[in-house]
C-alpha cells in the first residue's frame, strides 16, 4: 500500500515537472509572437493554456484523493499539500504567458514592443525561461540549493523590470501612451512570472525542511 502511495507521489511530481516544461514552451512562444508579430504563435500559446489548466486540475484531483484515502503525515503530507500549491503557481505562470500572447495578438500585425525596449523584453524572456527550467529541476530533485538559486535568478528579472520603468519615464520616450501601457503590462507579466517561480522555490524549501528559512540560514524568506 505504501509503495503504491509513493508511486502516486512520484507521478504527481512528474506532472509538476511536465507543467514547467509546458510553461517554458509557452513563454518562449509568447515572446516570439510578441517580438515577431506572429499571430499563429500567439494563438497557439493561448489555446495550449487549456492543457496546462487541465494538468493542474489532474494534480489537484490526485492530491485530494491521496489525502482522503491515505491520510498521509509528516513529509508525505507536506508533499501532497505542497504539490497543490505548486501546481497553482505553475498554472499561473502559464496564464501570464497567455497574457503576453494576447498582447501580441491584440497589436497584430504590428509588434507591441518598440525598438527602444526590445532588448529588455528579450532579456526578460530569457530569464523567465531559465527560471521555469530551474523550477522543474528543483521539483525533480527536491533540491533546496536549486530553490535558492531560483530566488537569486529572479533578482535579474526584478532589475530588468526596473530598467523597463526607467525607460518609460525617460524624457526621450517617443512611442506614445498606447505603447507605454503595453510595455508596462508586459513588464509586469514577466516580473510576476518570476515571482511565481520564487513561490514554488519557497514551497520546495518547506517541503524538504519543514519550515521557511531566512537568508542568514541560506534559505529563502517568505
Amino acid at each position: 500500500m505504501r509503495d503504491a502511495f509513493h508511486d502516486s507521489l512520484d507521478h504527481v511530481s512528474d506532472q509538476l515537472e511536465e507543467m514547467t516544461r509546458m510553461v517554458g514552451t509557452a513563454i518562449a512562444r509568447a515572446t516570439d509572437a510578441l517580438l515577431g508579430a506572429d499571430l499563429s504563435a500567439a494563438e497557439s500559446v493561448i489555446a495550449s493554456d487549456d492543457d496546462i489548466d487541465a494538468l493542474r486540475r489532474d494534480v489537484d484531483d490526485q492530491a485530494v484523493d491521496l489525502l482522503a484515502r491515505q491520510q498521509p503525515v509528516a513529509t508525505d503530507l507536506r508533499m501532497v499539500v505542497t504539490a497543490m500549491h505548486m501546481a497553482s503557481d505553475i498554472e499561473r505562470m502559464g496564464d501570464l504567458a497567455r497574457h503576453i500572447a494576447k498582447v501580441a495578438r491584440m497589436r497584430y500585425p504590428q509588434s507591441a514592443v518598440p525598438d527602444a525596449v526590445r532588448d529588455t523584453v528579450l532579456q526578460m524572456s530569457e530569464v523567465a525561461r531559465e527560471l521555469v527550467a530551474m523550477t522543474g529541476q528543483a521539483i525533480s530533485q527536491k533540491d533546496v540549493h536549486a530553490a535558492v538559486q531560483i530566488a537569486k535568478e529572479d533578482d535579474r528579472m526584478d532589475e530588468l523590470h526596473r530598467q523597463m520603468f526607467a525607460a518609460l519615464v525617460d524624457e526621450h520616450w517617443t512611442h506614445g501612451t498606447e505603447a507605454a501601457v503595453d510595455v508596462t503590462l508586459l513588464s509586469r507579466y514577466f516580473e510576476r512570472f518570476g515571482d511565481h517561480a520564487v513561490a514554488v522555490a519557497n514551497r520546495i524549501v518547506y517541503l524538504v525542511t519543514g519550515y521557511y528559512g531566512t537568508e542568514d540560514e541560506g534559505l529563502l524568506t517568505r
